[in-house]
C-alpha cells in the first residue's frame, strides 16, 4: 500500500436547504403531511405496498483485484475488538495479519481465530513499526483511544477506533489534530452511523416528511449481565498473563492501583478506564442523530440517574437520563432532545432514536425505519365525546372495524449484511485508495458525538449542567 495522500478536512454533512428556503419547504412538506401514503412525494412511496417500502445498498460499489489486500492489526483483541477483526476479514480484499492485546489469552485466541502466522505482542508499537500494517484497529479501553490513534496516524497507518473517540473530552482536539496534520484515514467505530437505517432517515428528514423538528428522544435497554458488562474473568487470569503495568499507563500516578482483575476484563465498569453508559451507548445515539439531521450536536447538557441493580463494585450508573439543548443550525430549528439507558430492563429491552416533527415523528433503527402522520383531524376528546352523547348525536352508531397501519415502514432487504460490514466495507475503500475525505465518521465527527456523551457524565458526577460549543468543539466554562 502507498502512503495515504492528505484529504482535505471534511465538515459535518450538510446537504439541507437554507433557514428561509426551508421554511418554504417544510410548508410545502406539511400539507403532503395530511394525505395518504400513496400520495407521499417521489421514492418515499413503499414498493410492494402502500405502506411498506424496502431500504437497499445504491449499486456502483467499488471492486477490487484479489491482490489488492489491506493488511489489519488489531489492537485490542477483546469483545468489540475482535468483532471488528472478523468483519474486516469479511471484506473482500482485507486481511486480519497482526494482534496485540495485554492478556496472554487473548493472543492464544487471535492466533486460533486468524491463523497460526499471525504476529501478535503486547507492544502496540511494535505493531505500528511494521511496513506491511495498513490499517489498524483501537479495540482497547476508553482510556487508550487516544494515543494509540494519534501514534498509528503518525506512523502511516489508518485507523478504525471504537467509539467513543476518547475517554475525557479535553482529549478530542489532539486526535482531530493528528488527523489533520498527516492526512491519515480515521474512522470511528459507530458502525449504525453507515447503516441503511440512518440513510433512509436522513433523506426523509431532508425531504421536510415530519415537518418541523421540535424533540427527538433515543433509548437503549439491557436486560442481561454480559450486555451489563459483568464479562467473564478467565480461570488463568494473573499478573503473568495480563500486562497490568503497561495497562496503567496513561494514568496519573494518583489513578494506578495493584493488580485488579475486575477493572482489566470490566474495564467498562470503572471511570479510569471506561466511559459509562453514555460513552458505550448514547454516543451511538449521538452519531445517529447528528448524521440524519446534519448536525454539529447539542449546546447544553445534564444527566441524572443512579446505580439501581448492578452493584458489583462498579463506579457508574446503570441507569442514566440525559436532557440536550439543541441550537438552530442551518439544518434545523433549535430542538430538545432526551436520552436514556437501562441495564435494568425487565421488559428484555429495545434500542431506537425518534425524531418528532410538527407534522409527524420517525422512528430510526438501523434496518428499518417507521413514519407516523399527524391524523388530518383530531380524534375527539372525553368532554366532546360526552356532549355528543347527550345531544343524541352518533345515534344509529355502527362500529367500526380494525384499519391496518397507515404509516410507511421502510425494512432492510433480505441478505442486508449490516451496518457493521458496510461501515467496514467504507474504510476498507478509504484505506485503498489512500483518502479518508469521503467518510462521514472521521475525527471531526467523531469528536462532536462523543463530546457531549462525556459531557453527560460531568454533569452526573459533579451535578451541574455543562455546556459545549459544538461548531468550534470546546467545552464553554
Amino acid at each position: 500500500m502507498s502512503e495515504p495522500r492528505r484529504p482535505p478536512n471534511p465538515s459535518s454533512p450538510s446537504c439541507s436547504p437554507t433557514p428561509s428556503n426551508r421554511r418554504q419547504f417544510l410548508g410545502r412538506a406539511a400539507g403532503a403531511a395530511l394525505v395518504a401514503p400513496l400520495s407521499l412525494p417521489e421514492g418515499l412511496a413503499g414498493t410492494t405496498e402502500a405502506a411498506t417500502g424496502t431500504l437497499a445498498r445504491s449499486a456502483g460499489r467499488v471492486r477490487h483485484q484479489a491482490n489488492d489486500q489491506v493488511q489489519i492489526a488489531v489492537v485490542g483483541a477483546g469483545g468489540m475488538g475482535s468483532a471488528n477483526a472478523d468483519t474486516a476479514d469479511t471484506v473482500p480484499g482485507a486481511r486480519v495479519v497482526a494482534a496485540c492485546d495485554l492478556y496472554d489469552g487473548r493472543l492464544e485466541r487471535a492466533r486460533e481465530r486468524w491463523g497460526a502466522d499471525l504476529f501478535t505482542t503486547r507492544d502496540y508499537r511494535e505493531v505500528l513499526a511494521r511496513p506491511d500494517i495498513d490499517a489498524v484497529i483501537v479495540g482497547t479501553p476508553d482510556h487508550w483511544h487516544r494515543q494509540i490513534s494519534i501514534d498509528a496516524l503518525r506512523a502511516g497507518k489508518a485507523v478504525y477506533c471504537e467509539k467513543p473517540m476518547v475517554h475525557h473530552v479535553a482529549e478530542g482536539a489532539d486526535v482531530v489534530a493528528a488527523q489533520r496534520e498527516t492526512g491519515g484515514v480515521f474512522q470511528v467505530g459507530s458502525q449504525g452511523l453507515s447503516s441503511l437505517g440512518n440513510e433512509k432517515a436522513r433523506e426523509l428528514f431532508q425531504q421536510g416528511v415530519i415537518g418541523e423538528l421540535n424533540y427527538a428522544e433515543g433509548f437503549w435497554a439491557r436486560n442481561s449481565p454480559v450486555g451489563a458488562w459483568q464479562y467473564t474473568i478467565p480461570d488463568d487470569q494473573s499478573t503473568a498473563t495480563v500486562d497490568w503495568q503497561r495497562y496503567q499507563e496513561p494514568l496519573d500516578a494518583e489513578h494506578r492501583r495493584e493488580y485488579d482483575p475486575l477493572r482489566f476484563f470490566r474495564w467498562r465498569c470503572y471511570r479510569d478506564y471506561g466511559t459509562g453508559v453514555s460513552g458505550d451507548l448514547f454516543v451511538h445515539l449521538f452519531s445517529s442523530l447528528n448524521f440524519v439531521i446534519s448536525s454539529n450536536g447539542p449546546r447544553s447538557i445534564i444527566a441524572t440517574g443512579g446505580l439501581r441493580y448492578w452493584e458489583d463494585g462498579r463506579e457508574v450508573p446503570d441507569v442514566l437520563l440525559g436532557m440536550f439543548d439543541y441550537p438552530e443550525s442551518a439544518s434545523h430549528p433549535a430542538f430538545n432532545l432526551s436520552l436514556r439507558v437501562n441495564f435494568v430492563d425487565g421488559t428484555s429491552g429495545t434500542t431506537f432514536l425518534r425524531l418528532v416533527g410538527s407534522e409527524g415523528a420517525m422512528d430510526v433503527k438501523w434496518d428499518e425505519v417507521v413514519v407516523y402522520r399527524n391524523a388530518p383531524v383530531p380524534a375527539p376528546d372525553a368532554f366532546t365525546a360526552a356532549a355528543m352523547a347527550e345531544s343524541g348525536m352518533g345515534m344509529g352508531y355502527e362500529r367500526k372495524r380494525m384499519r391496518p397501519p397507515a404509516e410507511p415502514v421502510w425494512r432492510a432487504e433480505e441478505g442486508y449484511l449490516g451496518a457493521h460490514y458496510d461501515h467496514w466495507q467504507r474504510f476498507i475503500d478509504a484505506v485503498r485508495a489512500g483518502d479518508g475525505s469521503a467518510l462521514v465518521e472521521d475525527a471531526t465527527f467523531g469528536y462532536r458525538a462523543a463530546a457531549p456523551a462525556l459531557l453527560c457524565n460531568d454533569s452526573y458526577f459533579e451535578d451541574r449542567i455543562t455546556k459545549w460549543d459544538s461548531e468550534n468543539m470546546r467545552v464553554v466554562t
